[in-house]
C-alpha cells in the first residue's frame, strides 16, 4: 500500500518502556503501490531485476507509524534489487546486514521441512507475479528486527499430518520481538502450526490483503504479559481455519477492519471461534463480514472489543463486545469499504497479484519511468493534475507516473493522444483519499462562450492516449441533476477513454448517468480497456461505448436517480460488428435500490447506425435482487435480440435460468468469451 501521513506515536507507559526487547493491520480498496524508484538495480550472484513500482511501496496502518527510531515501514527500497530462485540465494540476501529488495521468481522448497529463514532488518521479500512460492517452511523475524515487508508470496505446505500439531512449530511468518513489519498480498496455507505468529511484544505491524486458509491455527498475537503490541489487520480473507482467527492476547491497540471470515458448510474444518480479544487487549472491529463462523467474536472479561458495522451471516454462538477502546485515526488515516462489498472485494483482491511482480519488459519500462508529483498544498512539483499532464513531453517513449497526493482536485483533466505511457496514481492509503472531480454535463455552457458541452465533452477525466493507467484514486462527476432540470439531458461523464491498452486498477469511477464512457479513437480503431479491483457507480447507461472493455473482479454499484426513484441500465454498448464489446466477469452488481429495477443493458446504436452490433456479456458475477428477471431491453427502436447480449453462470438473487428473454452461453460458447479473448494478446501490467 502507498505511503500515508501518520500522526506522532502515542506515549507509552514507563513499565512498557522497560522491556529489554525493542517494542515492537483501502481501495480500496482493490489497492495502489508506491511511486517508481529512481535508483538502478545492481548485479549480484543471483540474477538482477530492474526496479519495478513495488520496490518503493510503503505500509499503511500501525506499520506506517513513526516510532522506535523507525519512520514507517518501507523494507529494502534503499538497497539492491536481486532475483532469487534457490534456498541458498534467498537465505543469503534475507539474512544479510544490508538492505535488499528480494524478488522470489520460482518455487523454493525448504530443506529441511520447517526451515524458517531468519530475516534481518531492512528487507523487502516479494514474489515476482504469482510465481513466488515458499514450500515447506517460512520466515522468522527475531528480537529487534525491523522494517521488513513480505508481499505477494505463496507460503504453503509444511503440514506434517497432525491437525493440531504440538510438535512442529512450522509457521509461514513468525516474529518474536520485531517491529515495523508489513505482511501484504500473500497466500498462506496448510502449515504445521500457525500461518502468522506475532509474538513477544512485536509491534507496529500491518497485515493486509492476505488469504489465510486450510490450517488449524491461522493467526496468533501475544504471548507475554506486557500490553505493548500495536497491530492493524485489514482486508484479509480467513477461510477454513479452526482457531486463532486471530487470537489477540494483551495487545495495546488491535485494529481489525474489512476482513472476511468464512467457514464453509459441510467440510472437515469447523471453526472454534473467530476474532478473539484476550487478556488486556483493546480491539476495534469494523466493517468485517463473518459467514458461517462459530463464536464469531469473543472476549475475555478483562478485554475490550468495540464493534462497528460488522455483518454476520449464518453464524452461531458467542458474538460479544464491550468496553472502550481507541480511535485508530489518532494514529493513522484509513478509509472503510462497505461491509456488504467485502466478500466480493476480497475474493478478487487478496493474495499474490500478477501486476506486483515483474517481467523483464515491464521492469525496463519501470526503471525508465519519470515521476511527477502533484499536491494541492504546494509540496509537490505541481498543484493540479492537468499541470503535470502538460509537463509530459509530447510523444514520450517511456512511462511517466503522475503521483497525486491525497486531496480533492476540482478540475478537468485531459491526456491528449500524443502523450502515451502515462500513469495517474493516488499516493494515499485508499482510493478514496485522492479525488478528481468536476460537474459538467451535456448542455453545460462552455466557459469561453463557444457553445455547450456534449456527452463526451462533459468528462471530468478524458484519456485519448494509448497505454494509459490509473490506480488508487477516485474519478467523479458530481453534476447536480436536481438543480439543473432545465437541461435537456443529464449525461455527465466521470471518465472517458478513447485509446487502446487502458488499464484501470483499484479506482472508483462515480457518477449518475453515463459515468464511464469507453470509446475508441475512431470507429475503425481498436480500443481495449481493462478494469480490475475497482468500483463503477451510476444509474443510467453508466458503462457505455464502443471500446472492447473488460470489467473484472470489481463492484458495480447501482444508484438511485436524483429524485429517489430506482430505475436504470448498467450497460449501453455501441460495439462495431467485428469487435468485442463489454465483458463483466468475476464481479458483483449491487446497490441500495429497489428490487427488479435495473436492466443489465440495452443496445446503443449511436447516431442510429444499424451496422453496429452491440455486445454485453455478464459472466461468473453475483447479481443482486435489483436486476430484472428480463435483464435486457430495447433502445431507440433497436431490439436487443438483434444484437449480442448474454450471461453465463451468474449467481445471486438477480440471476436466472435460460429463456428467450434471458439467453445464456453454453459451456462451449463461454470458452470463447473469456477475459483473454477480449484482451487479444495484451497482458495488462502495472507500471
Amino acid at each position: 500500500m502507498s505511503e500515508i501521513r501518520s500522526k506522532a506515536r502515542h506515549r507509552r507507559r514507563k513499565t512498557a518502556l522497560a522491556v529489554g526487547v525493542p517494542l515492537a493491520l483501502t481501495a480500496a480498496g482493490v489497492t495502489a503501490y508506491g511511486s517508481l524508484p529512481g535508483t538502478q538495480s545492481h548485479a549480484s550472484a543471483a540474477a538482477t531485476a530492474a526496479a519495478p513500482a513495488w520496490a518503493t511501496a510503503t505500509a499503511d496502518g500501525f506499520a506506517s507509524v513513526n516510532a522506535l527510531g523507525q519512520n514507517g515501514t518501507y523494507g529494502g527500497r534503499d538497497g539492491q534489487i536481486v532475483t532469487v530462485k534457490t534456498v541458498a540465494d534467498l537465505e543469503k540476501y534475507a539474512t544479510a546486514a544490508e538492505p535488499y529488495v528480494i524478488v522470489v521468481a520460482a518455487t523454493i522448497n525448504m530443506n529441511p521441512v520447517g526451515k524458517e529463514i531468519k530475516v534481518q532488518s531492512d528487507k523487502t521479500i516479494v514474489g515476482a507475479g504469482t510465481s513466488g512460492h515458499i514450500v515447506g517452511g517460512g520466515f522468522f523475524l527475531g528480537p529487534g528486527v525491523h522494517n521488513v515487508i513480505i508481499r505477494n508470496l505463496t507460503i504453503r505446505d509444511a503440514y506434517q499430518g497432525i491437525w493440531n500439531d504440538k510438535d512442529h512449530d512450522f509457521d509461514a511468518v513468525q516474529m518474536d520481538g520485531a517491529h515495523h513489519v508489513w505482511i501484504d498480498h500473500n497466500d498462506l496455507r496448510h502449515m504445521a502450526d500457525g500461518l502468522i505468529d506475532v509474538r513477544k511484544d512485536s509491534t507496529y505491524v500491518t497485515v493486509s490483503w492476505n488469504k489465510l486458509s486450510q490450517d488449524n491455527k491461522a493467526f496468533g498475537i501475544g504471548w507475554t504479559e506486557n500490553v505493548v503490541t500495536d497491530i492493524t489487520i485489514h482486508h484479509n480473507w480467513i477461510r477454513e481455519t479452526e482457531q486463532r482467527n486471530p487470537s489477540t492476547d494483551n495487545a495495546a491497540h488491535a485494529h481489525l477492519y474489512n476482513n472476511f471470515l468464512e467457514d464453509v458448510a459441510d467440510t472437515d474444518i469447523k471453526s472454534s471461534y473467530g476474532n478473539y480479544s484476550r487478556g488486556a487487549t483493546k480491539m476495534v472491529l469494523e466493517n468485517s463480514y463473518f459467514q458461517g463462523v462459530n463464536n464469531p467474536v469473543i472476549k475475555d472479561s478483562t478485554a475490550t472489543i468495540v464493534q462497528k458495522g460488522n455483518t454476520f451471516v449464518g453464524t452461531s454462538g458467542r458474538n460479544e463486545s464491550g468496553g472502550t477502546a481507541f480511535d485508530p485515526k489518532t494514529y493513522y488515516a484509513y478509509t472503510l469499504d462497505k461491509t456488504a462489498d467485502v466478500p466480493a472485494l476480497l475474493k478478487s483482491g487478496v493474495g499474490p497479484r500478477s501486476s506486483i511482480g515483474t517481467t523483464a519488459a515491464a521492469s525496463t519500462k519501470a526503471a525508465a519511468a519519470t515521476t511527477l508529483t502533484v499536491a494541492k498544498d504546494g509540496s509537490g512539483q505541481y498543484s493540479t493534475v492537468q499541470a503535470a499532464v502538460n509537463a509530459v513531453p509530447a510523444n514520450n517513449a517511456s512511462r511517466v507516473v503522475i503521483s497525486v497526493k491525497p486531496g480533492t482536485y476540482r478540475e478537468l483533466v485531459k491526456v491528449p493522444s500524443n502523450k502515451p505511457h502515462v500513469t495517474i496514481q493516488g499516493s494515499g492509503g485508499s482510493r478514496k483519499d485522492t479525488v478528481i472531480v468536476y460537474n459538467n454535463a451535456s448542455g453545460t455552457p462552455k466557459p469561453d462562450g463557444s457553445g455547450t458541452y456534449g456527452t463526451g465533452g462533459s468528462a471530468t477525466v478524458a484519456v485519448e492516449a494509448d497505454d494509459f493507467q490509473a490506480r488508487n484514486l477516485t474519478i467523479s462527476n458530481d453534476f447536480d441533476e436536481a438543480a439543473n432540470q432545465s437541461l435537456s439531458g443529464h449525461q455527465a461523464v466521470a471518465l472517458r477513454t478513447a485509446a487502446d491498452k487502458v488499464f484501470l486498477d483499484g479506482i472508483i469511477v462515480s457518477g449518475d448517468q453515463d459515468t464511464l464512457l469507453v470509446d475508441t479513437a475512431a470507429k475503425d480503431k481498436l480500443g481495449r480497456v481493462y478494469m480490475t479491483n475497482s468500483y463503477v457507480i451510476g444509474n443510467v447507461d453508466f458503462i457505455f461505448g464502443r471500446a472492447t472493455t473488460v470489467i473484472d473482479k470489481s463492484v458495480i454499484t447501482l444508484k438511485k436517480r436524483w429524485n429517489g426513484t430506482s430505475a436504470g441500465y448498467v450497460t449501453a454498448p455501441s460495439t462495431a460488428a467485428d469487435r468485442k464489446g463489454i465483458l463483466i466477469a468475476n464481479s458483483t452488481v449491487n446497490g441500495d435500490v429497489s428490487s427488479a429495477s435495473f436492466y443489465l443493458g440495452r443496445p446503443w446504436h449511436a447516431g442510429g447506425d444499424a451496422s453496429l452490433d452491440p455486445q454485453t456479456t455478464v459472466r461468473n458475477t453475483s447479481l443482486s435482487a435489483a436486476i430484472k428477471s428480463t435483464p435486457w431491453t430495447d433502445m431507440s427502436g433497436f431490439s436487443w435480440k438483434g444484437d449480442r447480449f448474454a450471461e453465463y453462470k451468474n449467481t445471486g438473487a438477480g440471476s436466472g435460468s435460460a429463456s428467450d428473454d434471458r439467453p445464456q452461453l453454453t459451456d462451449s460458447q463461454a470458452t470463447g468469451q473469456e477475459v483473454a479473448d477480449w484482451l487479444g494478446g495484451w497482458t495488462p501490467t502495472a507500471s
